[in-house]
């Protein structure tokens, strides 16, 4: 059945014409009508046009073997058509892909933790980078009032401070009245349920009024920094402040490091008070210690150093939450996804930056005495 591209001689098939992708479909069509086709029926007389995807039918036709032999039993074939036939073949002898040694399971761990380090460097570095740029973009305005954005400030104020006010004090309150409950079970044993009060008042004053309320905000306030420059991100608003010649981090962060500076040392000396009330609620109803006992211990025993340690750490938590939230809003990369994936990792940076900076400001109060 003679055609373009084969031609059959008696038991033998001849191959010839153009055999190039764009008669693929026809080849293959034909090929596919053929009847059963011996390897050892066919000829290779040459082709007036071959390329890889027509070699590639003729290697299913000859078989990959016989392929690489092809200047054996088709000398009259071109040179060049002999190469591509056995260079094709050798190809397509070899396996696709090469079987990869698994790693043991201890250098793959190894490996993760390596990959998780090395995350966490550039993760620092990113953000001692970003604390340079607030500090180079804050130093200028310090004495040009004219450009403090004052009703920007205000606005962030009220919704990272003044809104929070309610949560935080009911939470204190309550841990409060929880540390009052847990210090009046020990110390009972040993009669002195009168130092429930030193307990609550020393705990609230250095640690919890403060550490409590830097974590409400890096949970609640860091999150809506995040989402909120990450969806500008997202519309391409910050790109456009840029090509106007104007200062992201002047009109964006400045502000919202200052709202914070302002809202968390207020938060925490709220959160002192309402940790206080609570423990006083638990030794006047529960211990039979009146309100007038636990104010006059507080009076004596207490001195105002712990009230300032406590709040010597508000701005360095505030500071580092809000330039956190910032940050990652910065790093959205546009789709929704990534607003939800920076604004759970501020969060999680903001409250772990929080506790390691806590715990290195109490190692470092107790060697000096404080």
């Amino acid at each position: 059945m003679p055609n373009k591209w084969i031609t059959q001689h008696d038991d033998h098939i001849a191959l010839h014409g153009e055999w190039t992708l764009r008669h693929y479909s026809a080849l293959r069509d034909t090929l596919n009508r053929q009847q059963e086709v011996s390897e050892a029926s066919i000829q290779l007389p040459g082709f007036d046009k071959l390329d890889t995807a027509g070699a590639a039918l003729v290697i299913e036709l000859v078989g990959v073997d016989k392929a690489k032999q092809v200047n054996e039993w088709a000398s009259e074939l071109p040179d060049a058509q002999q190469a591509l036939l056995m260079r094709l073949a050798e190809a397509m002898a070899s396996p696709l892909e090469n079987d990869q040694p698994r790693a043991s399971r201890v250098s793959e761990a190894l490996a993760s933790i390596g990959q998780q380090m090395s995350g966490l460097w550039s993760q620092q570095r990113q953000l001692l980078g970003f604390i340079g740029l607030v500090l180079a973009a804050f130093a200028p305005l310090v004495f040009r009032p004219s450009r403090w954005r004052i009703t920007a400030t205000v606005a962030h104020v009220q919704q990272s401070g003044l809104n929070a006010v309610p949560i935080v004090a009911l939470l204190t309150f309550m841990v409060g009245a929880v540390v009052a409950f847990l210090g009046a079970t020990v110390l009972e044993d040993f009669g002195a349920t009168v130092y429930t009060i030193d307990l609550v008042a020393f705990s609230f004053l250095r640690e919890f009024g403060v550490l409590l309320a830097a974590i409400l905000l890096a949970g609640r306030t860091a999150s809506a920094f995040t989402a909120q420059l990450g969806a500008m991100k997202s519309n391409e608003e910050i790109d456009a402040l840029k090509t106007q010649g104007l200062d992201p981090i002047e009109l964006l962060v400045l502000p919202r490091v200052m709202a914070m500076l302002i809202s968390l040392p207020l938060l925490a000396f709220v959160g002192m008070l309402s940790g206080l009330v609570g423990g006083a609620m638990v030794a006047t109803l529960s211990l039979d210690i009146s309100l007038t006992q636990f104010m006059d211990t507080l009076q004596n025993d207490v001195s105002v150093t712990h009230f300032l340690v406590g709040m010597s750490k508000a701005p360095v938590f505030a500071f580092v939450i809000a330039v956190i939230g910032c940050l990652e809003g910065f790093k959205v990369s546009g789709s929704a996804q990534s607003v939800g994936t920076h604004t759970t990792s501020s969060v999680v940076q903001s409250i772990f930056m929080v506790i390691l900076l806590d715990a290195l400001a109490a190692l470092f109060f107790m060697e000096m005495g404080w």
